[in-house]
């Protein structure tokens, strides 16, 4: 009685085989034949190794669909758009159903699954930190503006306290060289910044190819082992028609050269967009060189102007020291010529003085002569009278 369960339980299996036959891309003639002679097979007890080699085909067939039926059930419900959700359903739950007839073999399936998971889930939010980035580019944005006006009130505080015009043209020329120091550090980080972000890319590619790869890895084995079972079919069943065979193994030939040609479709699209991103950071590099370019002119002609500037305000300068070495220099000429005059003054003023003092004693002299003078004028004219009188009185 556990034999015939076996059989009974065993039956449906091969039927599972031949449709997954189907779907991997066999021919319907090849498969439909099939069907009926494992089920007389399941039917009648006189077989055993036919159900051994059909049991382990099935739980092999088993394993690979608890590894994958999560993830091909979420590639068609992102290809087509959400109208494959019961199948994807139906599926899982053959899946789960399945799931622990496989026993120790178990532990590779949600390992994939999980790694799967994993990645598809950064896949998924990647809109989202696309969004996180740009805010954080508005945020950063946001606080440069609030940092240049700091920057400017700061500096313009310090120039309010500045009182020569120099010293203010000195402290613009220095900040105006720290920010183009600035932009320089920023454009040197911009190529490496653009070169992590390329082999990040890369690497992202590269682990979105692996398990594709990794995935036919593991179909290889179970290609040969069905092959083998259907050759092995094939000669234990006396009505089996070696036209199918022929035709299987032609598929599966087929089969295999639509995988490599598939692999060289995905390595060349791979190639053109990795070829796309070269020339996209090239463009973008020689429009950072070009912008780089243009500022050092800008900043040369700036400098050139500022050295024109200089050179005025030197002239200026000098022209004005010249000017008040001139006053200077007849400044002191005037104080000499006048020292000189009041020297001569001072000794033209001694010799009036002296020759004043002379003059007077001189005049002292002739008044008290002439003070003589006129007494003995008046006794002469008194003794004359005195004469002219006795004369008359002669």
């Amino acid at each position: 009685m556990k034999n015939q369960g076996g059989d009974t339980k065993a039956a449906p299996r091969p039927g599972s085989a031949s449709k997954l036959v189907l779907e991997d891309g066999d021919l319907p003639e090849a498969a439909a034949p099939l069907e009926a002679p494992l089920a007389q097979e399941d039917t009648k007890s006189s077989r055993p190794a036919v159900r051994d080699v059909s049991e382990e085909l099935s739980r092999q067939l088993e394993d690979i669909l608890n590894t994958y039926c999560v993830d091909a059930s979420q590639e068609g419900a992102g290809e087509d758009g959400g109208q494959s959700e019961p199948a994807e359903t139906e599926e899982a739950e053959k899946c789960r159903s399945e799931s622990p007839r496989n026993g120790d073999q178990e532990t590779g399936g949600p390992e994939m699954n999980g790694e799967k998971e994993n990645t598809k889930g950064t896949e998924e939010f990647r809109p989202g930190e696309e969004c996180g980035e740009r805010d954080q580019k508005k945020a950063q944005e946001k606080k440069k503006a609030k940092g240049l006006g700091k920057e400017i009130t700061l500096l313009m505080q310090t120039l309010n306290t500045l009182s020569t015009p120099e010293e203010k043209l000195a402290a613009l020329c220095k900040k105006y060289a720290e920010l183009v120091r600035q932009e320089f550090r920023d454009l040197s980080r911009g190529p490496w910044a653009l070169c992590q972000s390329r082999s990040a890319q890369k690497r992202h590619l590269l682990h979105r190819v692996l398990p594709s790869e990794h995935r036919e890895h593991l179909f290889e084995p179970l290609l040969r082992a069905q092959h083998v079972f259907l050759v092995w079919f094939a000669s234990s069943m006396p009505f089996a028609p070696l036209s199918q065979l022929e035709e299987h193994r032609t598929s599966q030939k087929q089969m295999k050269i639509l995988q490599k040609k598939q692999t060289q479709l995905q390595h060349n699209e791979r190639n053109s967009k990795l070829r796309q991103e070269n020339m996209e950071l090239a463009e973008r590099l020689k429009k950072l060189i070009e912008q780089y370019e243009l500022r050092e002119e800008h900043i040369d002609k700036v400098f050139k102007h500022k050295d024109l500037q200089q050179q005025l305000v030197d002239a200026k300068l000098q022209q004005a020291q010249e000017m008040l070495k001139e006053a200077e220099e007849r400044h002191q000429r005037e104080k000499d010529f006048l020292l000189k005059e009041a020297v001569a003054s001072q000794r033209m003023c001694e010799l009036m003085k002296q020759q004043e003092t002379h003059l007077k004693q001189q005049l002292a002299l002739y008044t008290e002569k002439f003070e003589e003078f006129q007494n003995t004028l008046s006794k002469s004219s008194e003794v004359f009278t005195t004469f002219k009188q006795e004369m008359e009185k002669v």
